[in-house]
């Protein structure tokens, strides 16, 4: 099971750090996405970690102001989230699918993941 946390309301300009944390099974092997859906919009790719954290991806609106980061030894997932603009607002929902040699050790859309967490809100008033 994957379990997103740290959302919450905060001001334009502000910061926050989403956690995605993973039980009942190693995390060490996944690939980790994190996804964002705004009312009425589609879920979105944010950002992308392999397995290793050697590889990361960014989706343009927030390069240079998130960071994805991991710690396997602790099974997490890091989203820090700087500079946020209220167009950052949105549920943000981890996922995870465990790497296969010889596969992409990024996915970026939705459907390349196999397992969700339940999504944290976030947001951001101006």
């Amino acid at each position: 099971q994957l379990q997103a946390y740290g959302g919450g309301l905060v001001q334009a300009g502000g910061s926050l750090r989403l956690s995605c944390a993973a039980s009942g099974r190693t995390f060490g092997r996944y690939a980790v996405g994190w996804f964002r859906q705004a009312p009425g919009k589609e879920r979105e790719s944010v950002a992308a970690i392999s397995w290793s954290g050697g590889t990361t991806y960014y989706t343009d609106s927030v390069k240079g102001r998130f960071t994805i980061s991991r710690d396997n030894a602790k099974n997490t997932v890091y989203l820090q989230m700087n500079s946020l603009k209220p167009e950052d607002t949105a549920v943000y929902y981890c996922a995870a699918t465990p790497w296969v040699a010889g596969t992409p050790l990024i996915i970026r859309h939705k459907s390349g993941y196999d397992y969700w967490g339940q999504g944290t809100l976030v947001t951001v008033s101006s």
